[in-house]
């Protein structure tokens, strides 16, 4: 089921994305993921239109839309290769319509996931606190 964010599920979803954060961002730093753990707490999950899936009433996924841009994706490893994130993504574009999303390029896992999904890369350009290649990727669904 995917359902609305509740302050209540904010826990859970950052344990949720440190998990996912470990497969997806190996090459991050330690500072830098400390730094986005809270800022996912205190400014990404209040201000952006985040969905949860949950699995047996338990969040196990969610996607944070900013307009039109999936501003996060994340679900617990556990449930990946399942085609839960499609259906967050599915979920988005019903939503929506076109999107777009920022990725890492080392980020293999969500390199593949998009490009599965049919995302293209538009541009790329160093994301200056990590120093690493973010690439643009833009979804047109008509």
């Amino acid at each position: 089921m995917i359902r609305k964010y509740e302050t209540t599920d904010t826990t859970a979803l950052v344990e949720i994305w440190s998990a996912a954060n470990k497969v997806a961002h190996p090459f991050l730093s330690d500072v830098f993921v400390a730094q986005v753990a809270k800022d996912m707490r205190d400014i990404y999950l209040p201000n952006a239109e985040t969905w949860v899936l949950e699995f047996d009433q338990k969040p196990i996924g969610f996607i944070a839309l900013i307009n039109t841009e999936i501003g996060g994706l994340f679900l617990d490893p556990e449930f990946h290769g399942k085609r839960l994130g499609k259906a967050l993504v599915d979920h988005a574009v019903k939503l929506k319509g076109s999107l777009s999303v920022e990725v890492f390029e080392k980020n293999k896992v969500g390199r593949r996931f998009y490009d599965l999904y049919g995302f293209v890369e538009v541009d790329r350009y160093c994301h200056e606190p990590t120093n690493e290649i973010s690439l643009k990727l833009t979804l047109v669904k008509d």
